[in-house]
């Protein structure tokens, strides 16, 4: 499509197709329909779709790109008639308000025309005012979801900052790599790159940690008690003792996690020691 002989770009408020710093939204769930009835008693189905902004790759971003890509102040609602927008907005989502972490998550709303009395359309079909019925059959759940990825976007964004506070942490123990028994995987040697992160997983793993083209990657657990026990606190204190003791802690955990993967090299089982020690730290710091 061109106006006056300009290209005119199409624009995607899902950001399912915008490749920015080599990723883009995925979908969130499968698509959710609402089956309403409509005057003449037939149905109609109104089809829902959530989508996740890659918080870890975007986050760092400049303001202009965030802009630019339709990040900042985009988030929301957009509905569809029989393909078209007609309404973009915070539509449907009950009394969940609006917050910038909401930026980070989008919503498509489709429908058909005969669904014209529910949707409220405007005469020149430029806009929506939803009545009781449709807000009844879909806010509940909309709203549920809504605050779920609200909760994942502020996760997510927890988990850049731990991981941006662990990187002193790794270029130390990348340094010490050089001067440590070589840990061959697949034909390669050599020292190691080393990545901490944070995530929900299994309460009864403190840890996963894997290794994989020369990086060790340690994602901690954020439900098990040891996170809350040893992480937050050190989380909420800005001093040099306690960035000493965090990279401290850190190193301790990176070691353990290369010397489980130097055992698993020659050949030596380290998955069994690693789930019991979990589970009896945290039942220890559960009584504590």
């Amino acid at each position: 499509m061109t106006i006056n002989g300009s290209q005119v770009d199409p624009i995607d408020p899902m950001l399912l197709s915008a490749k920015v710093e080599r990723a883009a939204a995925r979908l969130e769930f499968q698509p959710l329909e609402f089956e309403l009835e409509t005057g003449s008693g037939e149905t109609s189905v109104v089809t829902v779709r959530f989508a996740m902004l890659p918080v870890h790759r975007w986050h760092g971003l400049d303001n202009a790109t965030k802009r630019r890509i339709g990040i900042v102040g985009q988030g929301g609602v957009s509905i569809l008639r029989a393909g078209r927008e007609i309404a973009s907005g915070w539509h449907l989502m009950g009394a969940k308000r609006k917050e910038n972490y909401d930026d980070w998550w989008r919503c498509e709303i489709e429908f058909e025309p005969m669904l014209d009395e529910y949707f409220g359309i405007t005469i020149n079909k430029q806009g929506v005012r939803p009545s009781a019925a449709l807000r009844e059959a879909v806010e509940p759940e909309l709203e549920s979801i809504a605050r779920l990825l609200n909760g994942r976007v502020r996760q997510a964004f927890e988990e850049v900052k731990f991981q941006t506070a662990a990187q002193a942490s790794c270029r130390i123990a990348a340094a010490a790599d050089r001067d440590l028994p070589v840990i061959v995987s697949g034909r390669r040697g050599g020292a190691l790159n080393y990545r901490i992160g944070s995530e929900p997983m299994p309460v009864e793993s403190m840890f996963r940690s894997t290794l994989t083209q020369r990086m060790l990657d340690l994602t901690l657990n954020v439900d098990h008690p040891a996170f809350a026990a040893l992480f937050r606190p050190l989380q909420s204190i800005e001093s040099e003792a306690a960035t000493e003791l965090r990279t401290s802690l850190e190193l301790f955990l990176l070691s353990f996690a290369r010397s489980a993967a130097q055992m698993e090299r020659s050949g030596q089982h380290f998955d069994d020691l690693l789930q019991i020690w979990s589970s009896n730290y945290g039942r220890m710091l559960r009584k504590s």
